[in-house]
């Protein structure tokens, strides 16, 4: 019989304990100034909610000048290097056919991979550029560093599970305004926008394609990008249509404005937070047999759940009921031993 001490992780998890756990939002900057600010505020918002509630990736793809490739690599390899312990910090590097691939890898992940949470692989179009990262990433010396994947064409999408299921790939990000334009003008313009991208039916597609993928091999479904950054509002619903409607449990972010309406539209609601801890103190309590609790029956795929959002609630520094704390604060000390 199970111990009523016994931490919900280990009882209601099972296979599901290996799933890829990963901070809500990814927030990206490519010039310097911007990048310190990043690691800067990542700092302040992790010593405010007691956890890092979202990852920096320091951009290459977009914010290498055109011929200033190698020396941006070395920037970003020299801010990740000098990041605080305990700030998550990751890079995109040029994709795979482009000219600065091998020294972006050779750079970054050669010198600074034991610093990186991730490496995120722009336009994955089949697993063999996965499989051709991950050479490079050993070559490197860089054998633990998790691959994230960026998804942007429609070739891309169809092949969507099998890059999933690489174990190397740890999320699968949408890349949603080179999936537009990679259809050759068959997408209007609106559906890179705030309305457009959840009601297109090729965009919601992708989406959904993704998503599933995702989930399917228990790695980390990433929405696109909302460009219009200076509409919070819009950033809000945006991100609780991702993760309501289309099952995405993380968001990038393109200016520090859209990182606290991600966290706030990505968690529970207070209400589903206390709902849940008294759900799982009940299970707990029971031995984790099935229960009755306000008329309705729960047993443990429902209690898995309930784990879940209280999991999500800690990833996006929600405040937990007491009672609720000690498992997560059980949970540091395992990491830290």
């Amino acid at each position: 019989m199970a111990s009523t001490r016994a931490h919900p992780a280990d009882v209601l998890l099972g296979a599901q304990a290996a799933a890829v756990r990963l901070p809500v939002c990814d927030h990206y900057s490519g010039v310097e100034a911007r990048m310190r600010k990043s690691l800067a505020l990542q700092a302040e918002m992790t010593a405010e909610f007691g956890t890092c509630v979202f990852d920096v990736t320091l951009d290459c793809e977009d914010g290498a000048p055109v011929g200033g490739e190698a020396e941006h690599a070395q920037l970003v390899t020299e801010l990740a290097l000098a990041a605080a312990p305990g700030q998550r910090v990751a890079a995109r590097i040029h994709p795979v056919d482009h000219p600065a691939f091998e020294s972006d890898v050779a750079t970054i992940a050669g010198r600074a991979g034991h610093r990186l949470c991730h490496l995120m692989l722009p336009k994955v179009e089949t697993v063999a550029d996965v499989l051709r990262a991950v050479q490079a990433l050993d070559a490197a010396g860089a054998t633990q560093l998790p691959l994230h994947v960026l998804i942007e064409s429609p070739l891309a999408v169809h092949n969507a599970f099998e890059i999933a299921a690489h174990p190397r790939v740890q999320s699968l990000s949408f890349g949603l305004m080179d999936f537009v334009s990679a259809h050759g003008g068959a997408i209007a313009a609106e559906g890179m926008g705030v309305e457009g991208q959840f009601t297109h039916p090729l965009v919601v597609r992708a989406k959904l394609a993704i998503a599933s993928a995702a989930h399917a091999f228990g790695k980390v479904p990433s929405h696109c990008v909302v460009t219009e950054f200076g509409d919070a509002q819009a950033m809000r619903i945006a991100a609780r249509r991702a993760a309501r409607e289309f099952g995405y449990t993380r968001m990038w972010s393109i200016h520090p404005g859209q990182i606290r309406p991600i966290l706030e539209a990505m968690a529970p609601d207070e209400a589903d937070i206390h709902n849940a801890t008294h759900i799982i103190a009940a299970a707990q309590a029971a031995d984790w047999a099935p229960i009755s609790f306000d008329g309705t029956l729960h047993d443990r795929a429902s209690y898995r759940h309930f784990w879940q959002v209280l999991e999500r609630a800690h990833a996006t520094g929600r405040a937990l009921p007491a009672s609720a704390q000690h498992w997560f604060a059980a949970l540091s000390v395992r990491s830290s031993d």
